[in-house]
């Protein structure tokens, strides 16, 4: 993860390290790290084994990536895409529902990119796809948690017209991109528009506490989800242009990473089984986030390429920060919570 925001610094034109690696900056960040991340939390809840090596294909593939073997890393990253489809497959079989198919396709997406990848060694080819990898995971997630809604008639056909729209967007690139990104922007709005509707958020934004914190996130990432579409379906996106920067870090920071910072306290108890504090010193790195795209969005779409290269870098800091903050914050809670333990323990009786 440090080594793709180090390389997105750098193509942003930030002197750091990560400046040869700036041409990978996609992969690091979608296929290593996200792959790895998503990876590890269906293998925990599928239960097998064999699950794991999905997340232990795509951090080796990352590494090499990073060493500079791209053919050795492109194909390790496929062969984790390929297990992370096969452990969504088994949990498909295991509970048929629209949810559990909408993750095996987020899971064929990511697929498809990869191969696209390394056919080509293009991101402009599997971008589409890494994304619908992202946005499907998190559609099917909060999907998932939509039945405990009051049931509604339309809630699961209208979310599978939208989610197939996801998926055909990147279909309809064999066409041209004239024809892709107008579709996906409109996917992008009705997607936005569903979840605002049927997400379990719009109750639980009135509850305290990390309850409110993680809808007040998805809220955030519903917004810049839709911001994303709007631009990319009124706009012409072009391969590499300003356009295309905004409607990618719009999807990729202001949506996915609102997501992280959402749920990881949440999840991460479960995958590392460590409880995760919740502070409100969170909102801070969150309000940095979007305040940085807001920059970085607005330099693209304004042509002002200094507030670009300094929301990059606020974004950079800011998540690298959080993930500091997280960490910390749940290794001095484990151990206040030992030395607790350790206090309120009665004494070993005196065997003499």
């Amino acid at each position: 993860m440090v080594t793709g925001l180090a390389a997105g610094e750098a193509r942003l034109g930030w002197s750091l390290p990560g400046a040869t690696l700036a041409h990978v900056h996609g992969v690091l960040m979608v296929s290593a790290f996200f792959g790895t991340v998503i990876g590890l939390e269906r293998a925990v809840a599928i239960g097998h084994r064999w699950a794991y090596a999905a997340p232990l294909s795509s951090g080796l593939g990352g590494l090499a990536t990073i060493a500079g073997a791209p053919v050795a890393g492109a194909a390790l990253l496929v062969l984790a895409a390929a297990l992370f489809g096969a452990v969504n497959a088994v949990a498909a079989h295991r509970q048929p529902a629209l949810f559990t198919v909408v993750l095996l396709c987020g899971g064929l997406s990511w697929l498809v990119g990869g191969l696209a990848w390394l056919a080509t060694f293009d991101a402009t080819a599997a971008v589409p796809w890494w994304a619908g990898f992202l946005i499907l995971t998190i559609a099917g997630e909060r999907l998932e948690l939509s039945r405990f809604l009051k049931p509604g008639r339309w809630r699961v056909p209208s979310a599978a017209v939208v989610m197939g729209l996801v998926l055909a967007a990147p279909l309809a690139g064999v066409i041209g991109p004239a024809v892709m990104w107008p579709l996906w922007g409109a996917a992008l709005m009705l997607l936005t528009v569903w979840m605002l509707v049927n997400d379990v958020a719009r109750r639980t934004i009135g509850q305290p506490g990390l309850t409110r914190y993680v809808a007040v996130c998805l809220f955030a990432g519903y917004a810049w989800l839709g911001i994303a579409g709007v631009t990319a379906l009124l706009l012409p996106v072009g391969a590499g242009g300003m356009v295309y920067d905004a409607v990618l870090h719009a999807v990729f920071v202001g949506f996915v990473f609102s997501m992280v910072f959402g749920h990881a306290p949440v999840i991460l108890p479960a995958v590392l089984r460590v409880k995760v504090p919740f502070l409100r010193l969170y909102y801070l790195p969150l309000a940095l986030l979007h305040l940085g795209l807001a920059l970085r969005v607005a330099g693209d779409l304004g042509g002002l390429p200094e507030w670009r290269e300094w929301g990059g870098l606020l974004n950079g800091v800011v998540i690298v920060l959080w993930i500091v903050t997280t960490a910390a914050a749940t290794i001095v809670a484990t151990r206040r919570r030992a030395a607790e333990q350790a206090r309120t323990r009665p004494a070993p009786a005196d065997a003499s």
